[in-house]
């Protein structure tokens, strides 16, 4: 079991995208330097006054990589205090230290929240070997010796459960995402099937008539043609999309005609349409209908006070504008919900756009823009 682990934790590969140095890291290395030069200067009790100083400004620079190169500041920083621990015990001197080195248990945090597996078992072979000398070379009692330990490694722990939240987060929205893609590839076998169906009887009709009626002939071919089309450009909108088992149910998927439905099932919910309609891919009313079907479920759960819900669906040029609005009380979608994650994600599938926030008057806004034909980029 623990060597299972053990290779689990070597095979993690580093948190993706660790934050660059922002306002704050510069805020923090300035207020360090700051208390280091002026510690180094007043405190008259330092020991190797001119080499404490010049580590523990050296020390508070280092910080500004902590997160894009974990084990390296690692490895200098604690090397060096391991390198001090040794002479210092051989040498029977006090090892040095200032305040300002408190710093340093930014690093365990920093190195388990971003730092890959192999990194953090080296940087705490560090961190380790450096705590243990740090004890036996300046032992005060074994208090002060514990309570030192867990001040230095409760950073580490605390990053392992944050990055083990941030992973997990990660995970349930690949999931999300994931289940939007195979209910689209299902909607998108049943458009298919039904395109396909009609190109063979149509080319079977053709064959029936084709020397006894010529022109109702060129007349089947043009519409398998057109047929063939419109089922290329739906499978043009769908590449890339996953498949669970390669099985899906047949019955029609919702559309555009089917918002009515969900008008009449709230009270509440007040649907608009205008513009031309009637040419709609069907993966694009699909999206329509779910899109509609999510934000008004949100709006009846989360819109506080609301008295009415807005739906309308406007068409204008290559595109189709479905906006969802409500009058509650201004607040903000449950964070911990994938239902806009979920949105999103099949707007941009068909090559749209989803925007979704608080009104600035009153309520919550949920408005996509797809194109007419789906057509991907």
């Amino acid at each position: 079991m623990s060597r299972t682990a053990f290779r689990s934790l070597l095979a993690e590969p580093r948190a993706p995208d660790p934050p660059q140095r922002v306002w704050r890291d510069w805020v923090l290395v300035a207020g360090l330097l700051i208390a280091a030069v002026l510690e180094g200067v007043l405190r008259t009790d330092v020991v190797w006054r001119p080499f404490a100083l010049v580590f523990a400004l050296a020390t508070a620079g280092a910080l500004l990589w902590r997160r894009t190169h974990p084990l390296a500041v690692v490895s200098g920083v604690f090397g060096a205090i391991i390198v001090v621990d040794i002479v210092a015990l051989f040498s029977d001197r006090a090892p040095f230290g200032l305040y300002a080195m408190i710093c340093v248990v930014l690093l365990p945090y920093a190195l388990v929240r971003w730092g890959s597996g192999r990194e953090i078992v080296v940087g705490f072979v560090f961190i380790l070997v450096a705590m243990v000398l740090g004890i036996v070379s300046d032992f005060t009692g074994y208090a002060e010796a514990v309570g030192g330990s867990i001040f230095l490694l409760f950073p580490a722990t605390l990053a392992a459960a944050v990055r083990y939240r941030w992973t997990a987060r990660v995970r349930e929205r690949d999931q999300v995402r994931l289940r939007e893609r195979e209910q689209l590839a299902r909607e998108l076998h049943d458009t298919v099937a039904h395109h396909v169906s009609a190109i063979v009887i149509r080319a079977q009709a053709g064959q029936a008539v084709a020397t006894a009626r010529p022109e109702a002939a060129v007349e089947a071919l043009a519409v398998i043609e057109s047929e063939g089309a419109r089922t290329l450009a739906e499978l043009r909108t769908m590449v890339g999309v996953l498949r669970d088992d390669g099985t899906a149910a047949l019955a029609p998927q919702p559309g555009i005609a089917d918002l009515q439905r969900l008008a009449d099932a709230q009270p509440r919910v007040e649907l608009t349409m205008s513009g031309d309609l009637d040419d709609l891919g069907p993966a694009v009313g699909a999206a329509i209908y779910r899109i509609a079907q999510e934000s008004i479920t949100n709006a009846t759960r989360h819109a506080r006070q609301a008295t009415r819900i807005e739906v309308d669906l406007a068409s204008y040029d290559e595109n189709v504008r479905l906006t969802i609005h409500d009058d509650g009380e201004p607040t903000t979608m449950n964070p911990t919900g994938y239902g806009l994650p979920g949105m999103t994600e099949r707007a941009l599938l068909l090559g749209g756009t989803l925007a979704a926030g608080p009104d600035p008057h009153r309520g919550w806004t949920v408005t996509a823009v797809l194109p007419r034909t789906a057509a991907r980029r």
